[in-house]
């Protein structure tokens, strides 16, 4: 709070005033001494005092101006430094003539604050190539700038260009930061359809494509071996028809060398591939997903005891075949209906599905889940968690996107809006691996090239089949198919492979090490084998 300033006392006006009096008797005295002493009459005696005290007045002036001097007198000049000679040719730099710019990518750079007010992309720092697709610009940024300022503000960017976002792709040097490529297509993404690849275009990627960039080239990622995805869009999307293709292309890429499992909720959408799955089953039950779940399980704790064991004796990690466990409409696994079963169905499917998932990452299973209904509680986060590559297509809201893409993926660096998709165009997709977004398309295979595929690779697998050696497994398979039986007791199947064991609990162990195979249970609950499981254990051994 502000204070009035106390003005002076009675005491303090008499005392100066008194000071007043002293002064005028003493300079009055002074004059009338000099007066008498030169002879002067009083205006030449005022005269002389006021003269002289200006002299001495300007003598103190001169003086201490002097002595000023003296002190502030600044050293001998120094050798400029390097970095004051940088800024000195920094300077002299500015001060030349300004060199010609690229007008358009100057002004949308500048403008949306993707380089300063006052820096330029200068004209002979840009290589413009006319592509089929649209234009692309290749160009050094000014110092200071990275190609990350120019990956944040794409949005602006694009509206600065007259297009939008996802007219735009941007790639990004390995030699310096400063180094960008700009495409910016004519016309929206995808609006034509790009031809499926060859044979020989798929086998020569290096790694798994899913489908085509905006500029016709393969996309996908190097490998599934250690990732798992998730491929989620609304209905009428076009998620099966990716899923196929991106079979097909592993059929073609990777031959013989790895197995599915397959869950088909659409009970139509993957059935083209059920002659040469492992596992298929067409159905939307969650108990039908615990029994594949039940027979992964074994695999993968197989394989990480094998792993885990080679890490202990220091040897060399083992090599699994790679496994793909695809599951067509999964959200519909994961109904709970509320009842006291239905939990308890919920419970243990969700668990099994990240305990696969999680562990499968560390011994070649890859899990790969579809859904039409990218909801928060479709398929239960510990499940998706799990699921690094994602996939999404159209969605109608930025809601759905963060669910089907990540809760953090629109702070990631230049993310693309799957909401702003085009729906009417099947297949479109946001690409979301390793921290980069890519617009794709999936490939649409003929269904007469597809069953081409399949048949080529049906062939191959029964090949191996017959030309692998006779062993328990395989004749346990001949003696089931004879017979026309999906199940066989342990104790009908004992005496059959000469195991005579009286006790049929011993007689279950030997036979369970002999094949291989994890017991199942027939309708009544009998311990035995399925006949599916046997032929999936050949399959995978041959």
């Amino acid at each position: 709070m502000a204070t009035r300033k106390a003005g002076p006392s009675e005491e303090d006006i008499w005392g100066q005033m008194a000071g007043a009096i002293g002064v005028l008797v003493t300079a009055t005295a002074c004059l009338a001494a000099v007066k008498e002493a030169l002879g002067l009459p009083w205006w030449g005696a005022v005269a002389l005092v006021v003269g002289v005290l200006l002299l001495l007045g300007y003598a103190a002036w001169w003086i201490r101006a002097a002595i000023r001097a003296r002190w502030n007198r600044e050293p001998a000049a120094k050798a400029p430094t390097a970095v004051e000679q940088a800024s000195a040719a920094d300077d002299l730099e500015d001060e030349q003539e300004a060199v010609p710019a690229h007008p358009e990518l100057t002004r949308a750079l500048v403008r949306t604050g993707a380089i300063g007010k006052e820096q330029v992309i200068a004209l002979s720092d840009v290589e413009t190539r006319r592509l089929d697709v649209g234009t692309q610009y290749e160009f050094l940024l000014p110092k200071g700038a990275t190609h990350e300022n120019v990956a944040s503000r794409l949005g602006p960017i694009g509206s600065m260009l007259d297009v939008t976002r996802l007219h735009l792709k941007l790639e990004t040097s390995r030699e310096t930061e400063r180094r960008v490529k700009l495409l910016v297509l004519k016309e929206p993404p995808f609006t034509r359809l790009f031809d499926p690849p060859s044979r020989d275009e798929i086998q020569a990627y290096s790694g798994v494509p899913f489908g085509h960039e905006v500029t016709g080239e393969l996309a996908g990622v190097s490998t599934l071996d250690g990732a798992s995805m998730l491929i989620a869009g609304m209905s009428q999307t076009g998620k099966t028809t990716l899923a196929c293709g991106l079979i097909t292309s592993l059929l073609i890429a990777y031959g013989d060398e790895f197995d599915m499992v397959l869950l088909d909720g659409k009970f139509l959408g993957l059935a083209d591939f059920a002659k040469i799955a492992l596992r298929y089953e067409s159905s939307s039950d969650p108990a039908v997903l615990e029994k594949l779940l039940d027979f992964l399980i074994p695999i993968v704790d197989k394989r990480y005891e094998e792993g885990r064991e080679a890490k202990f004796k220091r040897q060399p990690a083992p090599k699994f075949r790679p496994l793909l466990f695809m599951i067509d409409e999964a959200a519909d696994f994961y109904a709970n209906t509320g009842s006291k079963e239905s939990k308890e169905l919920f419970n243990r499917v969700e668990e099994k599905s990240r305990y696969v998932a999680s562990k499968g990452l560390e011994c070649g299973v890859a899990v790969i889940m579809m859904t039409q209904r990218p909801d928060k509680d479709a398929i239960p986060t510990l499940v998706r968690s799990q699921l690094q590559i994602r996939i999404c297509l159209y969605v109608d809201s930025e809601g759905t996107a963060k669910v089907s893409l990540g809760d953090s993926y629109f702070t990631t660096l230049s993310p693309i809006k799957p909401q702003l998709l085009n729906p009417k165009i099947k297949g479109q997709a946001v690409l979301y691996a390793h921290g980069k977004s890519t617009l794709i398309r999936g490939f649409n295979f003929p269904p007469s090239f597809v069953w081409e595929v399949i048949d080529e690779a049906y062939a191959r697998q029964q090949n191996r089949i017959i030309a692998t050696p006779e062993s328990p497994l395989k004749q346990a398979v001949k003696i089931m198919q004879d017979k026309g039986v999906e199940f066989m007791r342990t104790a009908d199947m004992a005496p059959l492979l000469d195991i005579n064991e009286a006790s049929s609990t011993e007689a279950g162990k030997q036979l369970a090490k002999l094949l291989g195979v994890p017991t199942g249970r027939g309708a009544k609950g009998v311990h035995g084998y399925k006949l599916q499981d046997l032929e999936a254990a050949l399959k995978s051994t041959s």
